[in-house]
């Protein structure tokens, strides 16, 4: 994929994968600016996983906070869907962390920044299944309640079953 171009986002370089497809660093032709251009893979000739790409898409572009990336465009390009979002140079957590403990006050930090950013996904009632599905892998045997993009009364009637 490196070189080539989706709409009007020249691939650069592979960020990682993760459970839906691969995410690129992209130059936006447009606005002359990077991107993180997500590709789900695996999923051209399935509409109904193109939907929830979508729908996921659509419920992360209705978060605005500081600790939560951008949503700058979803769309298709030869039957290729992508979600273009803000591209933010750095080390992942789990490249910070590295396998090694951390100082009291570095993972204060870093757990109040997370807090920060799934309070406000929690106001806007959108929770991100990679979210969910991060924190089951990472936290073994700890209950979380969301297992999908769920919003408004779906997620309250059930958290009041599961922890209530």
């Amino acid at each position: 994929m490196i070189g080539q171009t989706i709409s009007h986002y020249s691939i650069l370089e592979k960020l990682g994968s993760g459970g839906m497809g691969v995410v690129y660093k992209a130059q936006d032709n447009r606005l002359d600016r990077f991107v993180a251009l997500s590709l789900p893979q695996d999923v051209a000739q399935d509409r109904q996983a193109i939907e929830r790409f979508r729908r996921e898409a659509k419920a992360a572009s209705a978060l605005n906070h500081s600790n939560i990336c951008t949503i700058y465009d979803i769309g298709e390009d030869d039957g290729q869907a992508f979600i273009a979002m803000e591209f933010l140079e750095g080390k992942t957590l789990k490249h910070t962390i590295g396998g090694r403990p951390m100082e009291l006050e570095t993972l204060l930090s870093f757990a109040t920044e997370i807090a920060d950013a799934l309070d406000a996904a929690q106001c806007e009632r959108t929770w991100l299944k990679d979210v969910s599905k991060k924190i089951k892998q990472e936290c073994p045997g700890v209950t979380w309640p969301l297992t999908t993009t769920e919003s408004g009364s779906d997620y309250f009637r059930r958290y009041e079953r599961e922890f209530l």
